[in-house]
Formats: C-alpha cells, structure tokens, sequence
C-alpha cells in the first residue's frame, strides 16, 4: 500500500513538471512542426517524377506576359514538360519587370494583343526634350516579313554546277 502511495507522488509530481498553466489546463502545448520550402519541392519533384517529366535543354529565357502589361521574366530556366500529361514546368529566379524595361529585345516576342498595349503606353508617355517617343516603331507594318528578292534555289543550283 507504501507502494501504491508512493508511485501516486512520484506520478503527480512527474505531471506537474509538464503542466504549462494552472490546475485544470492542458498539460503540454502541440509541438507544431514547422514543414520547409525544401520539402514542399521534394513533393513536388515526386510528383513530376510520376508525370514522367523530361527536362528541355537549351532555352535561355521565358517570358511570361500578363494582363497587366508586366513581364514575368525567367533567365536560364529550367524548363521540363511531360506531353501526356499536358504539363509544362518553369524553375528558376523569376523577376516581374515592366514592358518597357525588357524593349527592344523582346518586340519579336509581343503578340497583337501586347503591341496595342504597348503603343497606347507610347501614346501615354509625356513629349520629352520636344520629341515625342517615336511609338511610329511599333506599328504592326514594322513587323511584316518583306518578300525575298531572289530565287535561292537558282542560286543553290549556280553554285552546285
């Protein structure tokens, strides 16, 4: 009976050392384990990984353009896709940057959409130093592929003899 006593002491006393508050609170708090950017991304290659993802080598740059008229602007990405699975993967440093600040590299980029957006941002630009921005360059004409001039199969076929 000594016994029974003594280990009832040794319980209570080893419970009160885990007890944060006062009598009637709950004894310890849940440990809230805090999940990493790492492991989030290991589930994520998992996942690809049962896509069956390839990487696609030799792409330097990817732009993204959103409604907004920002660019989100990858360079040297990692690109994979998996054609099954119709789903196409971007890792990298991203930035988001402004239309104007990616020009003139990108105009062979912009589509329809994006080249009205951008002449009406010209057209918004104030006259600077008397001279307006010569938003005449981004008329879609500027982008016609003219005709070829000569007949390069003659040509191969001059060459060849």
């Amino acid at each position: 009976m000594k016994d029974t006593i003594m280990n009832q002491e040794k319980l209570a006393k080893l419970q009160a050392q885990v007890r944060i508050g006062g009598k009637g609170s709950a004894r310890r708090k849940k440990k809230v384990v805090h999940r990493t950017a790492t492991a989030d991304d290991k589930k994520l290659q998992f996942s690809l990984k049962k896509l069956g993802v390839n990487n696609i080598s030799g792409i330097e740059e990817v732009n993204m353009f959103t409604n907004q008229g920002t660019v989100i602007h990858f360079n040297n990405p990692k690109v994979q896709a998996s054609l099954a699975a119709n789903t196409f993967t971007i890792t990298g440093h991203a930035e988001t940057k402004q239309l104007t600040e990616m020009l003139p590299g990108i105009l062979n980029q912009l589509g329809a959409d994006s080249l009205t957006s951008l002449r009406r941002l010209a057209e918004a630009l104030p006259k600077q130093d008397g001279h307006a921005f010569p938003y005449s360059l981004f008329t879609a004409e500027s982008f016609v592929v003219s005709d070829l001039v000569e007949n390069f199969d003659e040509a191969s076929k001059d060459e060849a003899n």
